[in-house]
């Protein structure tokens, strides 16, 4: 789910679209130290974005965090800017990534969502 939500995030964020990821069994908890009962099954959320309040949930991606908050649905063709072809995707995709935290084993590593086999 990590590419599709990738994705999804980056072509629909600028126009106001906010999607979410919950994985089959793993509870959630909110901001507010709520409890979000686990998910039965695996599944990408949508909904409209609220500007004054998603931008929490976009703090490692600065970039898509702006494009939300100048999100606008002016009717465009979200998907017209992009490949059509798989590979050509991700790798569209992986240029959008934010840069890892450092980390003891790779200090210069990029963040990379896993590979998917299909």
């Amino acid at each position: 789910m990590a590419w599709p939500h990738w994705v999804l995030k980056n072509l629909y964020g600028p126009v106001g679209v906010m999607f979410g990821k919950f994985y089959a069994g793993e509870e959630e908890v909110t901001g507010a130290g709520h409890r979000i009962p686990a998910a039965p099954a695996s599944f990408l959320p949508v909904r409209a974005a609220v500007r004054r309040r998603d931008s929490r949930f976009l703090s490692a991606t600065p970039d898509l965090a702006a494009a939300l908050a100048g999100a606008d649905d002016d009717g465009r063709d979200v998907f017209a800017p992009i490949p059509t072809e798989w590979k050509d995707i991700r790798t569209w995709a992986r240029n959008l990534l934010p840069l890892a935290k450092p980390s003891p084993s790779s200090p210069d590593t990029p963040a990379n969502p896993p590979r998917s086999s299909s």
